[in-house]
């Protein structure tokens, strides 16, 4: 989202994950050093037999791969997070949802990657059949007006296509998906925004007159009243290094915008969106996240710790 509209806009936009290291394995994920041992089962009494077997079908359930949906897998965020969801097969079965054809196959057009649009909520219901659950990363992308000289000084100036209004795509897509997955009972549903929803005046709005982060902030509180497990991200200015190697940090109402930390990679951003599914501390929470100059801090690897620190619900 943010990603496509700040490549386009450097001024006043530094708002807006390539793999760091797990401290361990997640949470749902067997424990492969444990071994079931017939002998020690045989002598066990009726009741603690049935036990026995209970908690070893629950971690062999619990090691199963989840199901993942990627929305707005064409973009350069999205196409992260599909590409380590492919990459982790042990633990995740991935599926991308993109708009266009020429996207699926931008993405290695597997018929694992959907078509929809997600303005029309009865072309998103294939794709959610059967998930776990859900990412969005999709977001309206304004397009800078031709002519614009920047030798000339001034600012570009900026427009939406006709049907392609935040209104549109981060309200009514994002509603769309958000009611598409809860009629199929996923289990928890992660949604990228941006930092600067707190200020209706923010220049982002101004863009195309657009208001995009008064429709994304919405969509973020349909979500939150929708019933379903939720985790909201609101990224810093998106960036396109490698991840991995910066401290992450997380806050809320904007108060990393009055910092210098005010950046991320688009990979840890990533990561974050994956390592949400996976932690109690991550579901109905919302939170801001930006990152360290890479140098400074400990690069980021405890996942539970990092979510432990958020207590904000919206």
């Amino acid at each position: 989202m943010t990603a496509a509209i700040l490549t386009r806009v450097s001024f006043s936009s530094s708002l807006l994950l390539s793999n760091p290291l797990l401290s361990g394995e997640p949470r749902g994920v067997l424990d492969r050093s444990v071994n079931f041992h017939p002998c020690r089962y045989s002598c066990l009494s009726g009741k603690s037999r049935r036990n026995s077997w209970s908690l070893l079908a629950k971690a062999m359930a619990d090691a199963s791969p989840i199901t993942v949906l990627v929305t707005g897998a064409g973009g350069r965020t999205g196409q992260i997070v599909y590409k380590k969801l492919k990459e982790r097969s042990d633990r995740y079965v991935a599926r991308g949802l993109v708009r266009t054809p020429e996207s699926k196959e931008k993405i290695g057009g597997a018929d694992d990657v959907f078509i929809a649009d997600i303005r029309d909520a009865s072309s998103i219901i294939p794709a959610v059949q059967g998930i776990d659950a859900l990412i969005i990363l999709t977001s309206a992308v304004p397009k800078m007006k031709p002519g614009f000289d920047p030798t000339q000084g001034g600012r570009p100036e900026f427009y939406f296509e006709d049907g392609a209004y935040p209104e549109q795509v981060d309200w009514i897509g994002q509603k769309n998906q958000i009611d598409a997955a809860k009629s199929a009972a996923v289990k928890h549903i992660v949604l990228v925004g941006s930092m600067g929803g707190t200020d209706p005046n923010h220049p982002l709005n101004s863009l195309g007159n657009g208001n995009i982060l008064v429709w994304k902030r919405k969509a973020e509180q349909y979500l939150v009243d929708s019933g379903v497990p939720y985790t909201i991200i609101r990224a810093g200015g998106l960036q396109d290094k490698e991840g991995g190697l910066r401290e992450l940090l997380v806050s809320k109402n904007d108060e990393l915008l009055k910092t210098e930390t005010r950046t991320i990679a688009r990979s840890d951003v990533a990561e974050v969106c994956i390592q949400s599914l996976h932690f109690e501390e991550a579901k109905f929470k919302a939170f801001d996240l930006a990152s360290k100059p890479e140098g400074t801090g400990t690069p980021t690897t405890d996942f539970k710790a990092l979510f432990s620190q958020l207590s904000e619900r919206f």
